[in-house]
Order: C-alpha cells, then sequence, then structure tokens
C-alpha cells in the first residue's frame, strides 16, 4: 500500500520539483535508497536469490523518481507526526468507503 502512495502521490506532482516523501515504512525508503540498485543488477531477485516482490511497483517508482529531486524522511508510525497521522486518516476513511460501496463487511 506505502509503495502505490507514493506512486500516486509523485504522479500527482509537477516534474523537476524538489520534494521531501516523509513515510513510516522502512521498506519503501530502504527499497529506493538502498536496495533497488542490486535487485536491478541482480535481475529483480533479492540478496537471497528470491523473486522482489511488487517488482512492478518498485519498476514504476523507479521510473518516476529520475522525475524529482527527492529528499526521503523515515518517521516512527503512530507516534503522533502530524503528517503520518493525517495519511493513516485519510487511508482508513478510503478503505471505510471502498468497503462501503463495495458492501464489505468486516467481522
Amino acid at each position: 500500500m506505502e509503495l502505490i502512495a507514493v506512486i500516486e502521490g509523485l504522479k500527482s506532482i509537477q516534474e523537476n520539483a524538489h520534494i521531501e516523501i516523509t513515510t513510516d515504512s522502512m521498506y519503501v525508503k530502504n527499497g529506493i535508497n538502498q536496495w533497488i540498485d542490486n535487485w536491478k543488477n541482480n535481475g529483480w531477485k533479492t540478496a537471497a536469490k528470491k523473486p522482489v516482490k511488487n517488482k512492478d511497483l518498485w519498476q514504476e517508482l523507479d521510473e518516476l523518481v529520475q522525475n524529482y529531486s527527492i529528499k526521503w524522511v523515515w518517521v516512527k508510525g503512530h507516534s503522533g507526526h502530524p503528517g503520518n497521522e493525517r495519511a493513516d486518516q485519510l487511508a482508513n476513511e478510503a478503505i471505510e468507503e471502498f468497503h462501503d460501496k463495495n458492501n464489505i463487511l468486516n467481522i
């Protein structure tokens, strides 16, 4: 979900912008800053020689980030960071709306 949020967020921003992405996902932050070059060099395999999960999303994100100057910031989730708390609220509202529209019950 975090990968999709970053991808969709970048798509909505004018290219060549200088932006800061704040995330509570070390998976996203480390993936794009530390692991992706090795994945590409290893044919989209992890260090353990397993296929990279969400390869299609990582490839899309890798292409998108080339168009921006991005500062990646990690914050601890559910720690009171205003932007992170708001993002969680919006995500939960979207899930509820989806469930309501599709008559899905949470049991």
